[in-house]
């Protein structure tokens, strides 16, 4: 094999180490990206590996997947996959403008490291590697990346140990250095400078030049993914020019949304759904990403291009949740589904979710369709019935739902795993399974009792669910994970799943036996889907009883994959009724909060209620959220992440180009478009932004909701650098021919930001909304085709011009990192009593000893639960054999608590030390 590098490429580093480790010999031919004699580079980027005549590989990565997969076709494990996109999209775009400022002597900021090298620490804990147990590609890749950087600097990464010591644990295997030495012919890091300054954009020589070099060399990072300086055929910009030329006249008519929305006989049908969000809580960032604003983005792209569109969400409002929250705040089912249902919808239209309808479970078209769906189910067969052990409380004198069970994981010993599923592991799990099972009201131990339920014979619809999976996951759009998740289901083989639950809040079992359950909320929740939208329209069967002509989109995280692939069609294959089935799932990872996970009871994270306090207007936090998209991996909120995008992509690349295009037309024009007169390089930029509209539209299509978003400033970029080449300000001094050249720029540049306007309006409405009228675009303007083209006419007056963004100040983030920070549990020394050890205050005087006032069920049900967490501390130290001081001060503790607890419940306060000394006397006798 042949790779065609510029000498010192850092990227071409990755692919010579693959081959070193895979024993494979590797010839390298030097040449330059501007050797236009060589046909594979008309990508414009280098490395290029070339596997036989007129067959490349144009991406460093997979050229290094390439190699280690000794040119198989093998399908390389999900995580390398991720790592290995996780470099080319986030650590290249950090690692552009410090490598550009290293070797072009700009100001180094090496303040963007911090969270990639906080993430590759934590998982580099303890282990040599980051996939597994073995060197993968993710290694190499993530090496390679860092290596000029951190040669430069060692100091980088000088307060994260595991990152370092996997990083000189690599560096000192013999293939890495045989690498490094091939690449950079000994001379080390300053053999990559000519390459980097060839790759990226060169830093002017002012501040402000610098941070705008440093931020065009962010867009080109991608592992050479430069889309704009490619070569472009004269066809193609002949083929751009005509379409521009021919402006918003030849655009369709946008259709305008009557509701109730319903299929058409002719073009596009999209239905979404966005996973039914928990009644129970108020839903935080991770929540609204994964779901009801992944939702939002491509409801509004469909609607862009005329797609007749209708998008359903609403509360999950039946089962163990509701029941559980209902007991904590002292309320009726029903009112806690009242309650948050509200706070779920004004949370979701601050957030400027368009929802065509945001219902409910709890209605009698829930009953009634999902009633219906069971009896079609039980008539065919695909019913079990079977008795199964599950968990009781005696104390609280009921059987225990999934969700009021909790304990130790049997599979990765997590402590606080639910009874259906571990939170850490992700996998499904029986309450009867956990290790120290206790009841989630009461924390008393449970025992396991039999009961009759029903169960769903998943089995016998194997064979059926396999066919569609088969033609579901082939053609339609299925993120990465969820086919994962789908096909470790079915892999595994599919067991009966039982659908009935102890309970009285839910939908209730129509079938003799069972007329005092309820359906289990995973054979209920999806059917919200269909029922929310028969409220909706009592046509809802055009929708949902229509595969022929109807496409559905379901949106969630990824821990509600298996009910949405397995579970739910399973059940409409089951019920053969011609039932809509999903035909694209996009699941994304988990969104963090800082360096942890989001907790409304400890006050960590933001939450859909918070948002609306900082003060920061909701499509700055929709542009963030969906900017940090966890798509292929979990990712993270970051309040210095957030600053730096507010302030670098919002305001100094897209605010700052359609604030100063616009101010300069008012000023210079009187706000009128000038004759624009086209020259080639005008023609060019529009052939690019062609390029640009054509990924975005086609990522769109795929729901790369990101990705898509990174061709939004990309185009805006493209915007800037050509008003900065220009210098429309100069030309409009000189001559007549001089201004019309000025005019045709400035013209040029507004008419860029109407398709920003336009292209933007998923992510960020309300600012497509105020560009929108700035320009005073004609309402054609709101169609969404794969030609830029020009809307704005000589001629056409403008609004009033005004900024759209303002910049957030470091120290106000520090603020609300601080706000929303939570309380965190601090860790005490072992010689002296841990905070839990103190036992808290009552809530009023307590009376005096033989003179005891019952409290309220929920004052005794907090006290229970901390004299049984304080009961296990006291078991703890005693079995690690800590210090007699320790001991006793523990020991103190509970005993206090317990007399708390008998005073709250209207008992001998002094009962607690009485059996305390009987159970001395006990231990006396042995």
């Amino acid at each position: 094999m042949k790779i065609y590098s510029d000498p010192g490429n850092q990227h071409t580093l990755k692919a010579v180490v693959a081959a070193a480790l895979a024993n494979l010999k590797l010839e390298i031919q030097f040449t330059s990206i501007t050797d236009s004699k060589v046909p594979y580079l008309k990508r414009g980027k280098l490395p290029v590996l070339e596997i036989s005549p007129n067959e490349y590989i144009f991406s460093a990565n997979n050229i290094c997947r390439y190699i280690l997969s000794n040119g198989s076709e093998q399908t390389w494990e999900l995580k390398v996959e991720e790592w290995v996109e996780w470099e080319s999209t986030h650590l290249q775009a950090l690692l552009a403008p410090y490598l550009t400022a290293v070797f072009g002597g700009g100001k180094k900021n090496a303040e963007p490291f911090k969270l990639p090298f906080c993430k590759l620490n934590d998982v580099l804990a303890n282990k040599q590697y980051l996939v597994g147990t073995s060197l993968t590609a993710a290694d190499i890749v993530v090496w390679c990346a860092l290596y000029p950087a951190i040669t430069d600097n060692p100091s980088l990464c000088a307060d994260y140990k595991h990152l370092q010591c996997w990083f000189q644990g690599l560096a000192s295997q013999e293939s890495f250095q045989k690498g490094v030495a091939t690449v950079t012919s000994g001379k080390g890091a300053s053999a990559f400078k000519e390459a980097i300054l060839s790759q990226h954009v060169k830093v002017p020589l002012s501040d402000a030049g610098r941070e705008r070099g440093q931020q065009a060399a962010i867009s080109q990072a991608s592992d050479g993914q430069d889309e704009s300086k490619k070569d472009i055929p004269p066809e193609e910009v002949a083929a751009a020019k005509a379409a521009f030329t021919r402006g918003r006249k030849s655009l369709p008519k946008l259709t305008k949304r009557v509701h109730p929305v319903l299929p058409q006989s002719s073009g596009k049908n999209i239905l979404i759904t966005s996973a039914l969000p928990y009644v129970n809580n108020v839903p935080h960032l991770g929540t609204i990403i994964g779901c009801v604003l992944s939702g939002d983005v491509f409801s509004r792209f469909c609607r862009l291009r005329n797609y007749n569109t209708l998008y359903i969400c609403g509360t999950d409002e039946y089962g163990t949740a509701t029941e559980t929250k209902a007991l904590e705040e002292g309320l009726t089912p029903q009112q806690i589904c009242d309650k948050y249902h509200a706070l779920h919808r004004d949370i979701y239209k601050w957030f400027n979710i368009d929802f065509d309808h945001f219902g409910r479970t709890t209605t009698q078209k829930q009953t009634e369709i999902a009633q219906d769906i069971f009896h079609r189910l039980h008539a065919a067969g695909h019913i079990l019935e079977d008795t199964v052990e599950q968990l009781q409380c005696q104390k609280c004198n009921r059987f225990l739902a999934d969700r009021f069970v909790e304990g130790i994981c049997p599979l990765c010993s997590y402590e606080d795993a639910r009874g259906d599923q571990c939170d850490k592991c992700g996998k499904l799990i029986n309450a009867t399974d956990l290790k120290k099972p206790r009841c989630k009201v009461c924390s008393n131990t449970p025992v396991i009792k039999t009961s009759r339920h029903l169960f769903l014979d998943l089995p016998k619809l194997a064979p059926a669910l396999e066919v569609f999976l088969q033609k579901s996951t082939s053609e339609g759009n299925w993120s990465a994970n969820a086919k994962l998740i789908t096909n470790s289901w079915v892999r595994d083989g599919l067991k009966p799943r039982c659908i009935t639950r102890d309970l009285k809040w839910g939908t209730p079992v129509p079938l003799k036996g069972y007329t005092d359950k309820v359906f289990y909320v995973w054979y209920d929740a999806p059917i919200g889907y269909p029922s929310i939208t028969a409220n909706y329209t009592d046509q809802w069967e055009k929708w949902w009883k229509n595969p022929q002509q109807v496409q559905l989109y379901n949106f969630m995280a990824k821990d509600n994959v298996p009910f949405h692939s397995v579970i739910f069609p399973s059940c409409l294959i089951g019920a053969n009724d011609n039932y809509t089935m999903v035909n694209h799932l996009i699941a994304t990872e988990y969104l963090n909060y800082e360096d942890t996970k989001f907790s409304k009871s400890r006050g960590i994270g933001v939450f859909g209620d918070n948002a609306q306090s900082t003060g920061i207007p909701a499509d700055i936090w929709r542009f963030y959220l969906l900017y940090i998209r966890p798509e292929t991996q979990d990712s993270a909120f970051s309040w210095a992440d957030f600053v730096w995008k507010n302030n670098s992509e919002l305001l100094n690349n897209l605010g700052n180009f359609i604030n100063r295009g616009l101010t300069f037309l008012e000023n210079s024009f009187d706000g009128v478009i000038p004759e624009i007169r086209l020259e080639s390089e005008d023609e060019r930029l529009i052939a690019e932004i062609n390029r640009e509209l054509k990924s975005y539209i086609a990522l769109q299509e795929k729901v790369k909701i990101r990705d898509a978003l990174k061709h939004i400033l990309n185009i805006s970029r493209l915007g800037n650098q050509h008003i900065q080449a220009c210098k429309p300000w100069v030309l409009v001094k000189g001559n007549p021919q001089e201004k019309l050249r000025a005019g045709t720029v400035i013209g040029l540049a507004a008419n860029i930001s109407c398709l920003l306007s336009v292209i933007l309006q998923p992510f960020m409405p309300e600012t497509s909304a105020t560009i929108q009228a700035q320009l005073q675009a004609p309402p054609e303007c709101y169609v969404l085709v794969e030609e830029f083209v020009c809307y704005l006419d000589k001629g056409h007056k403008i609004g009033k011009p005004s900024p759209l963004f303002s910049k957030i100040e470091p120290a106000q983030a520090e603020e609300f990192k601080k706000r929303f920070a939570g309380k965190q549990q601090k860790v005490e020394s072992a010689a002296k009593p841990s905070a839990a050890a103190t036992p808290a205050p009552p809530t009023s005087n307590p009376p005096t000893s033989n003179q005891a006032t019952p409290a309220g069920p929920q004052e005794i049900e907090r006290l229970t639960a901390q004299v049984t967490a304080q009961g296990e501390k006291v078991r703890k130290v005693k079995g690690e054999k800590a210090d007699k001081a320790v001991v006793d001060a523990e020991v103190k503790a509970l005993l206090d608590l317990k007399r708390q607890l008998a005073i709250a419940s209207g008992l001998d306060p002094d009962a607690a030390s009485k059996s305390k000394g009987k159970s001395k006397k006990k231990g006396g006798k042995k």
